[in-house]
């Protein structure tokens, strides 16, 4: 176990003990991953694909229908020309949220809502080639995690992954940055229930054979880090440095930009 640091200061409870932390959950995407430009590929490519696949099917909706779709979607991913917003849906989102966003948009141009979801379902056929192993866009590390997480192995610190991600999206990123050993579980989109239910943070707990009361969690997302506190972690950190625009994270939960910020210091059993 160990006690974490903060820009030299010791993560303490309302008394001043200091936490003892036997576990770290992390976010993945936007805090163990730079996924912004393989996301902002994926979500182009869906507006492009159900532009196309809308006026295929329905060549007598006027250009305006179309357009209004474009904006429409943008807006629900999160996408402008640059960058994906990080409370978008395509970057904190499953893939379910995101195909119920699709559908919903495809219903506000004019759909009844069979064929919305039925249309949805073939913009994200033609598009998830684009998403994990198949992207040429394969997000990598955020700068200084590799040496984060090897101070906390030392410190025989568990590392976990809670994600809306996929199963083998966490895996197949946790292998290309040669980090799978250093992890010992993970929570994804797969499992149920699904985060932000602050039920999952439980269930990865006792996956893990660690108190809640023993654990920290570090996401880019303020429903992360509400849903950490309502599970009970006592260490929940924003980290901000992961996207293009930073996160509009609470004020109440105290950020990093770095890795280097953190500092891990091993205590006696």
């Amino acid at each position: 176990m160990a006690q974490l640091l903060l820009r030299g200061q010791i993560l303490a409870d309302a008394t001043g003990h200091p936490h003892q932390i036997d576990a770290v959950l992390f976010d993945k995407d936007g805090t163990l991953s730079i996924s912004e430009p393989m996301l902002h590929a994926l979500a182009s490519a869906r507006v492009f694909h159900a532009r196309r696949l809308l006026q295929q099917r329905h060549p007598e909706l006027p250009t305006t229908q179309t357009d209004a779709l474009t904006d429409l979607l943008q807006r629900a991913y999160g996408l402008s020309e640059q960058s994906i917003h990080p409370a978008g849906a395509t970057a904190v989102g499953s893939r379910a949220h995101n195909l119920i966003s699709t559908a919903t948009a495809l219903a506000l141009v004019g759909l009844g809502w069979p064929e919305a979801l039925e249309l949805s379902e073939a913009i994200f056929t033609a598009t998830d080639g684009l998403h994990g192993q198949g992207s040429q866009h394969q997000p990598i590390a955020t700068d200084g995690l590799h040496t984060l997480v090897e101070a906390l192995g030392e410190a025989a610190v568990a590392c976990a992954v809670i994600s809306n991600d996929d199963s083998p999206g966490i895996e197949a990123f946790l292998a290309s940055q040669e980090l799978s050993s250093r992890f010992q579980g993970l929570w994804s989109a797969d499992h149920s229930p699904r985060k932000p239910d602050p039920a999952a943070v439980q269930a990865l707990c006792a996956a893990l054979g660690v108190a809640v009361e023993r654990c920290a969690l570090i996401g880019d997302a303020n429903s992360d880090l509400r849903m950490a506190r309502q599970a009970g972690v006592p260490v929940v950190l924003g980290y901000g440095a992961g996207w293009t625009m930073a996160p509009p994270l609470d004020p109440s939960f105290a950020c990093l930009s770095h890795w280097n910020e953190l500092e891990v210091r091993a205590t006696a059993a």
